[in-house]
């Protein structure tokens, strides 16, 4: 009988247990950019063999997947942090104050540069960013100059100096970072070098960037997917198509494929760092201040992440394409880190 009421008490203390157990977590989650996640996964590495605590778990999902992800709530069962190859959006900023994330520290780890790639096997590209809007606009000027849905089949129907090759690009699908710099810098870059759409976002923002940030669903832009590893590869399989993916990628991957200029700027270390090629973009994480005290090890993962030794000039994130910011930058940075400063965004953003 007694042995038979001990098992019983055991069996109920167990019950309660369990739920405390499962409100408990000793490793970091990350989700978010594709972009960063290679850089954030060498951090994480260097973090977990020369710390006390365990390599954080990262999943790549998007830069726009992540934050969703990230911004859904407090507690054990959300991520503690999300990468992002572009900055958040205030409305994201809204979504996460509604679900009790009102406290988030923005990290900015470097910048990287989009690329318009194609396989070594092909002859290279030099695009302008006029061409850029041309080839994958959704709606693009006619020659009377009005709007219409673009005719464009061929890079040489865009130019005729350029080849006679079907446009296919290769690039990510809506819910990437590097799609929305993309549109951003790029289509929108050659879209106000028309002078009637540049003069639209002063008198009617919205349609500007409807028209200049929207890429053509007609096929000519193929949705690869978040994988930009996947996206390289099709590019040796296919020599006529181009791809769009971060300058990490292509540094990583200098043997099988190329850049295109832009503007008469290659998409290197130095014009990236300099400015002076003209698609590139900062990138970041964010930080869940309310997971700091409770989740073991994000205040050391971040002293590592923000070290010159990861994204210095000599760090070992510089080794794999990641451009370092300016060391004044940094030093913001890694203090703005130290201190989890919360993030106000300035009217606008």
């Amino acid at each position: 009988m007694k042995h038979r009421k001990a098992f019983a008490l055991l069996g109920a203390l167990a019950m309660i247990a369990a739920p405390l157990a499962a409100s408990a977590r000793d490793q970091i989650r990350i989700v978010g950019s594709s972009t960063v996640y290679p850089f954030a996964t060498v951090v994480a590495e260097e973090f977990g063999r020369n710390s006390d605590f365990k390599t954080p778990i990262i999943e790549s999902t998007g830069s726009g997947g992540g934050l969703k992800l990230f911004c859904a709530g407090v507690g054990v069962d959300h991520p503690d942090i999300t990468n992002a190859s572009r900055r958040i959006k205030a409305s994201e900023v809204e979504l996460c104050g509604s679900n009790g994330v009102d406290a988030i520290t923005e990290v900015q780890i470097g910048y990287d540069g989009i690329v318009l790639a194609n396989a070594k096997t092909a002859p290279k590209m030099a695009l302008t960013l006029r061409q850029v809007f041309l080839a994958l606009a959704k709606d693009v000027p006619s020659p009377s100059g009005e709007l219409v849905p673009n005719p464009n089949e061929t890079w040489k129907d865009v130019d005729p100096s350029l080849p006679d090759v079907k446009i296919e690009v290769l690039g990510p699908p809506p819910t990437s970072g590097t799609r929305d710099a993309f549109n951003e810098l790029a289509l929108e870059g050659g879209c106000k070098t028309f002078p009637d759409l540049a003069a639209l976002k002063k008198t009617d923002k919205s349609k500007y960037k409807s028209i200049c940030r929207s890429i053509r669903e007609d096929g000519a832009y193929v949705d690869a997917g978040e994988n930009d590893n996947l996206i390289v590869q099709k590019l040796s399989a296919n020599p006529n198509a181009l791809g769009v993916f971060g300058f990490s990628f292509l540094d990583q991957n200098s043997d099988t494929v190329q850049g295109s200029s832009i503007g008469g700027v290659d998409p290197t270390f130095e014009a990236i760092s300099d400015g002076s090629y003209p698609v590139s973009r900062s990138l970041y994480f964010y930080v869940k201040n309310a997971h700091v005290e409770s989740i073991p090890g994000i205040r050391e993962y971040l002293a590592e992440f923000t070290s010159e030794g990861a994204i210095g000039d000599e760090g070992y994130l510089a080794d794999r394409g990641l451009i370092p910011a300016p060391e004044e930058t940094r030093e913001q940075v890694r203090a703005n880190a130290a201190s989890l400063t919360v993030l106000e965004l300035a009217a606008g953003n």
